[in-house]
């Protein structure tokens, strides 16, 4: 059968091979094609801006944002509509032309550089040949596409900082032409292994940014519990990772009469001081984001979507689904505005208070906020409790959730854990655990949540202080086990990242990368131990013995 697309930058892809004919996720083959040129163009535009900064010409934030914009737009379930995207590929051309004109050395510049056109149906055929799939060789293919999806996720962490008006241009620099070398023929099977783990040192900046603007605006997150119970008036439920779109919408809420609950990967917001002092900032309403049709439908509400992670959505609340920033869904409201601006959101509040309450799915309360700062407050509890024998062993268990029942895996892991064994843990992959029963270790919940997958830096700077109180050389001689689940490309930027730093034999679940070559797999095995799961039995035995 002819592949109508072709599409394996997430966990779930078909077959753990690729989606051919449809996205596991829901997207279409058209859509999946404009975003394939959307990732071209972005990567001609960037090919531009690298040689006028090799020419000592400055590039503007503007253009910054419009890369890590187009490509945080790709990024798995955050949008689906085609029109929006095609909008950002014609402006992409446009800009790239304008900066194109300004280039005093023209000679020697990739296709993607070159290209333009204004024609739909010229976008069709020049999508047709620009995927993933035009790079021939299957080493450079995985290492190309990792590569691409590290920075991907690196530019939702740099969006998310850009909305709190924190740059770094470093950071952008590097995006921009490690997106170029993607397109150069003439880099070797080791200069994009290099170029790689250059991504991850980048990756380990760009989360550092995000972490300084999140503290910034909204303090240092600290221990809380969050209600999981719904109250009586009408709310309004906010999703994915945007932290200034939840402050503007808090603050556009107050006395209303409409509270604002969080899902998923914006539990988080809970944990930061300043958002405490709003009073209609009721709870977390649901699970993971894979559960969103069910929790979706009885929230009774509107639903924002600030970011991915988009399920589509079914008839019955489809007119309740608003939009924002890079997120899209077709036939869905999307309230607009650029990085700086107010945001207008009157039309999801009037639409709110027409709304019955949310129907209770559940009781009780989370507690995190874990983060580095609130973690390393308790270092002398925390190294009393390791030299104590208290706590044998700290478990990473970062990064996401997912629908497939594999996943169960990590629900049956946190349990069958030793009870001297602290989880630690960051993204919605917390889902699968976050609510049981583990109890604590003198004091220190058995779980401890850091935030959203954005803030598993957080995670790094608590290993690394770690080391530094033992006093050890290696990292990797630190009580630490890593067992980390993945889902899309803010997970892989992660992974690179921790391999920067120096981690090694981190199990990547529930499967290994699909974009994963043997040969490029066998390097990873090879010189950094990453592996794979295994059953819950034989992992708590690697981990732990018998």
């Amino acid at each position: 059968m002819e592949n109508k697309m072709f599409c394996y930058q997430c966990q779930e892809t078909a077959g753990c091979k690729g989606c051919t004919q449809a996205g596991v996720c829901g997207k279409k083959p058209e859509v999946a094609a404009m975003q394939d040129l959307l990732v071209y163009v972005t990567k001609g535009l960037s090919a531009v801006t690298t040689r006028l900064r090799e020419e000592g010409k400055r590039i503007s934030k503007q253009v910054n944002y419009m890369v890590t914009y187009n490509l945080f737009t790709t990024i798995t379930n955050a949008n689906f509509d085609e029109e929006a995207i095609v909008s950002r590929i014609t402006k992409t051309i446009d800009k790239k032309r304008e900066l194109l004109a300004q280039l005093d050395n023209k000679d020697n510049l990739p296709d993607a550089a070159t290209w333009e056109s204004s024609n739909k149906d010229e976008f069709v055929k020049k999508a047709a040949v620009v995927g993933v799939l035009s790079t021939k060789d299957e080493d450079i293919r995985s290492l190309r596409e990792l590569v691409t999806y590290g920075l991907k996720g690196l530019s939702a962490y740099s969006k998310h900082a850009n909305a709190l008006l924190q740059d770094d241009e470093e950071v952008d620099a590097f995006i921009q032409s490690a997106l170029s070398k993607t397109l150069d023929d003439s880099l070797s099977i080791d200069d994009l292994v290099a170029l790689t783990l250059e991504t991850g040192k980048y990756g380990v900046n760009g989360m550092a940014l995000l972490d300084k603007a999140n503290t910034s605006a909204y303090g240092n997150p600290e221990i809380t519990k969050v209600d999981i119970g719904v109250r009586n008036n009408p709310g309004i439920l906010i999703s994915g990772h945007d932290l200034r779109d939840l402050e503007m919408l808090l603050k556009q809420t107050e006395g209303t009469g409409v509270d604002v609950y969080t899902h998923s990967e914006m539990l988080p917001a809970h944990y930061y001081p300043a958002f405490k002092k709003y009073s209609n900032f009721a709870g977390n309403y649901g699970n993971a984001w894979w559960k969103q049709k069910e929790e979706f439908e009885s929230f009774n509400g509107p639903i924002l979507m600030t970011t991915n992670c988009i399920v589509p959505p079914k008839a019955s609340y489809k007119d309740r689904l608003y939009t924002t920033g890079a997120a899209g869904f077709p036939g869905c409201k999307h309230i607009a505005g650029e990085i700086g601006e107010e945001k207008d959101f009157s039309a999801i509040i009037e639409h709110a208070k027409k709304c019955a309450p949310p129907k209770e799915i559940e009781k009780g309360e989370i507690v995190g906020g874990f983060a580095h700062n609130q973690v390393l407050a308790l270092a002398d509890k925390v190294v009393a409790a390791v030299k104590s024998g208290a706590i044998k062993k700290f478990v990473v268990m970062a990064g996401c959730d997912g629908r497939a029942k594999s996943r169960n895996y990590y629900t049956d892991f946190a349990k069958a854990l030793p009870k001297d064994a602290i989880i630690l843990t960051a993204g919605c992959a917390k889902y699968k655990y976050n609510k049981l029963n583990l109890g604590d270790i003198g004091g220190i919940p058995r779980v401890l949540d850091a935030g959203q997958c954005n803030d598993s830096y957080s995670l790094a700077v608590i290993a690394l202080k770690l080391k530094e109180v033992f006093g050890l050389d290696d990292i990797n001689d630190l009580p630490i086990a890593y067992n980390i689940a993945w889902y899309e490309q803010k997970a892989v930027i992660v992974l690179l990242a921790l391999l920067y730093l120096g981690v090694k034999n981190i199990h990547l679940g529930p499967t290994l990368p699909a974009f994963l070559s043997p040969n490029v797999a066998k390097v990873l095995v090879e010189n950094f131990g990453i592996a794979g799961i295994g059953s819950v039995e034989d992992d708590i035995e690697l981990f732990f013995g018998k």
